[in-house]
């Protein structure tokens, strides 16, 4: 059996990946990602721009210290005072590399740097020489590759190999090139230049196309041993080839592209989640891998196959990737089986009749909103079989909130196992804090809030809001979701469905063994 070609993930999301506008993180929070980077098993982290602020400085410091497990790769232009700079800062790394790149397009040497070919090689041949005798390891780009001629690539890579470079990256700056373009780039580097064949290749590809990923393969069938990538595909513009695209189609097609990785593929969703939230960047919700919808299906075909046979309709197992497996969505579309199965989820068994009558009030519900949520599945159960399934309904709600006084809430919470209502104040540093704290109290088992998200159906002052809310609980993740004018009630709803679900599941998941101790 063939062995397959290692490839290594060196990972921009703090560098190239915070450059995205919007995405910008506080240097001192750079260390809660890149913890989870090295969780992750990436192989190269790149910290920052250590010459950009003392905060950057401090934090690529931070990071070389603690995660002596990761190589660190420092990053510079071609300048002295930059290669200064990120040796300083990666000094106390286990392993480190120095990341030099100078721009080889014409369009960028005439209009950005303003200077020949002949004086960007002297350049690249002075800076890498400079910094090789801080350190062994030096990655050489040539920004704009792919807009540069192959000749002059060719003259500059192997400048920089006769001066010590030991990896060379050839970036789609721009996100220009197309698939076969990266693939005979990569060959004729490796064929032409001299010493080419002495070091390693790094591809760096932007997605101003689309094509980021696509062209990261083609790289390694090119020969390119490492891709650069970031979290979620967060980068300037359109940004940078995604970790979680590239690593899944390796993973999923190692047959074809005979490679692998390093990476652990269950933290890829809580990595996701991590950069997202602390970058304050939402993740688009037909995003492959990660994305909301990414491993949801309406059709009632799809639905039955999935439940018959998982392969007939995912490719991926989402549940290998830390994605709890909330794959089917409720709506007009969807089939009989698919509605069954999720209300046995919760330990809802109704009858012929009674599934009958919840199956024909589901579909006037979702002709006219398209999706029904969990919540709203169960209460539409709980009509028609004149029961009320949830353990716990919020049922009022109070919330003052101004600048000039402290925010508090009380809810009315009835738990319909005793029947009985009581009412619980909080306070917190905004009105949904306090809403939370508020309900917490009120529900014993309150699963641990983990994340909110708030979308506006329409437009206007009298918009309607959605609120979703992901909680926690047992090590599992539950979703709820409310949709009201009032957002901060949706949210309540949204976290009161979240804990039911959760409570309700891990009762379904409790009646097998009870019914079989009863029976012993």
């Amino acid at each position: 059996m063939e062995n397959n070609k290692k490839i290594q993930i060196f990972d921009t999301t703090l560098r190239d990946g915070e450059q995205s506008p919007g995405a910008s993180i506080a240097p001192e929070r750079k260390i809660i990602i890149a913890r989870q980077l090295a969780k992750l098993g990436i192989d190269v982290i790149e910290p920052g721009f250590a010459v950009s602020s003392a905060g950057e400085f401090a934090a690529v410091q931070q990071i070389s210290r603690e995660l002596q497990q990761v190589e660190i790769a420092g990053f510079a232009r071609a300048v002295k005072g930059d290669i200064d700079a990120a040796v300083r800062a990666t000094a106390d790394a286990a392993r480190r590399r120095l990341h030099l790149f100078i721009s080889s397009s014409d369009i960028h040497l005439s209009h950005q740097l303003r200077k020949s070919r002949e004086e960007v090689i002297r350049i690249a041949r002075d800076m890498v020489a400079y910094g090789k005798q801080f350190v062994d390891e030096i990655e050489f780009s040539a920004m704009d590759s792919t807009r540069s001629g192959r000749d002059f690539v060719i003259q500059l890579v192997e400048a920089v190999i006769e001066e010590g470079a030991t990896i060379i990256n050839l970036p789609d700056t721009l996100g220009y090139a197309m698939p076969d373009e990266m693939i005979e780039l990569f060959r004729a580097v490796r064929k032409e230049a001299r010493g080419g064949e002495s070091v390693r290749y790094s591809a760096h590809c932007h997605n101003d196309l689309g094509m980021a990923v696509a062209n990261s393969l083609a790289a390694i069938q090119g020969g390119a041993t490492q891709i650069e990538v970031t979290v979620n595909g967060i980068g300037e513009r359109a940004g940078n080839c995604s970790l979680e695209e590239l690593v899944m189609a390796i993973e999923t097609r190692r047959d074809h592209l005979k490679a692998e990785t390093n990476i652990r593929i269950g933290e890829i969703y809580e990595t996701s989640r991590i950069v997202s939230r602390t970058m304050n960047f939402p993740i688009a919700y037909n995003k492959p891998i990660v994305g909301r919808n990414a491993f949801q299906h309406e059709s009632g075909i799809h639905q039955d196959g999935l439940l018959k046979n998982r392969n007939t309709y995912e490719i991926m197992d989402p549940e290998a990737m830390g994605i709890s497996r909330s794959m089917i969505v409720l709506g007009k579309h969807s089939g009989s089986h698919a509605i069954k199965h999720r209300l046995s989820d919760f330990g809802i068994e109704p009858n012929d009749e009674q599934f009958k009558a919840i199956y024909t009030r589901f579909k006037e519900v979702a002709d006219g909103q398209k999706i029904v949520t969990d919540n709203e599945l169960i209460r539409i159960a709980g009509d028609m079989t004149k029961t009320q399934p949830d353990p716990y309904v919020l049922v009022d709600l109070l919330v003052h909130a101004g600048m000039q006084r402290a925010r508090t809430a009380t809810v009315t919470v009835r738990e319909n196992g005793q029947g009985s209502e009581k009412s619980y104040m909080a306070m917190g540093a905004g009105p949904l804090e306090a809403v939370i704290l508020a309900i917490q109290q009120a529900i014993p088992a309150a699963a641990e809030f983990e994340d909110l998200e708030l979308h506006s159906l329409s437009t206007g002052e009298d918009a309607f809001g959605e609120a979703a809310v992901s909680v926690v609980y047992n090590g599992e993740r539950f979703r709820g979701s409310s949709v009201h004018k009032d957002i901060i009630l949706a949210a309540a709803q949204a976290y009161v469905s979240a804990c039911n679900q959760a409570l309700m599941s891990a009762n379904a998941v409790r009646k097998p063994d009870q019914r079989q101790q009863t029976a012993n």
